[in-house]
């Protein structure tokens, strides 16, 4: 059954949607059977992934709202060598349209549930803000994927949202753990994010990362190319990163299959 990973941040401009291109690609690139979801109306992911949002089909509105049945809304065939549910503009209305829905916060999650067991890794690119999207994203998830910047603020934005999400959590989804926090734009000649860098490491511990996202003109060119940053320059240090971001994933996914259960 597919692990099935939100990645959002209620802070614009973290690279959250570079993040779920990339690692979807990256995973992909594993042989790992990878479904992409995109949840953001600006559609951000959907073009990062060589796909026109103004010309699908269908999009996550039409499997929310409409219950359009999964399979016709996966688009095959992306530049990441991963499937993708698309967004649009449209998506915008289905925040208005879901509080008029039964079981509005877990829409997702029982769209997901026929799909589960054909991929290995779902990953969800959330809207920034903490909105009825991202907690149907919340809600189907298994665990929550952080990107942030080292920048002055962060430690406590990312306490508040920890807090934020254990509340929502507990309400819609309880067995919801952190996945990890992912430093990202990261500049190692800055002594700024170096030090909040190591507050991160000092008040989350194992759930940072071990890889660091660097600063890089190749990620931030490849989404206008229409392609994740491995296909666009796999030698960059971007792509490499991104690689090596989901070979820690996997470990961290094995490691945690192979601990022996707790004695009742």
């Amino acid at each position: 059954m597919a692990k099935v990973i939100a990645i959002a941040n209620q802070k614009g401009g973290v690279g959250k949607t570079t993040t779920a291109v990339n690692v979807s690609a990256s995973m992909a690139a594993t042989k790992r059977k990878v479904l992409l979801v995109d949840l953001d109306p600006q559609g951000n992911a959907t073009m990062g992934s060589g796909v026109d949002k103004y010309e699908v089909d269908a999009t996550s509105y039409e499997l929310l709202i409409e219950d359009k049945p999964i399979e016709e809304v996966i688009v095959k065939g992306t530049t990441g060598k991963y499937d993708l549910i698309a967004a649009n503009g449209d998506v915008t209305a289905a925040e208005i349209k879901l509080m008029e829905q039964f079981a509005r916060e877990v829409r997702l999650r029982n769209a997901l549930a026929s799909v589960r067991d054909y991929y290995d890794f779902i990953f969800i690119d959330c809207p920034p803000s903490l909105n009825l999207l991202t907690v149907n994203a919340l809600a189907a998830a298994d665990s929550i994927l952080v990107p942030m910047q080292c920048e002055y603020y962060a430690l406590e934005g990312l306490t508040a949202l920890m807090d934020t999400i254990q509340k929502l959590a507990s309400v819609v989804n309880p067995a919801l753990k952190i996945e990890g926090v992912l430093r990202t734009m990261y500049d190692p000649r800055n002594r700024l994010a170096n030090d909040v860098s190591e507050q991160l490491k000092r008040h989350f511990g194992e759930q940072v990362y071990r890889t660091v996202i660097p600063r890089n003109v190749r990620l931030a060119e490849a989404p206008s190319f229409g392609a994740p940053a491995m296909y666009y320059d796999k030698s960059s240090t971007g792509a490499k990163a991104y690689l090596a971001l989901a070979g820690e994933i996997l470990r961290r996914r094995d490691k945690s299959s192979e601990m022996p259960a707790k004695a009742s």
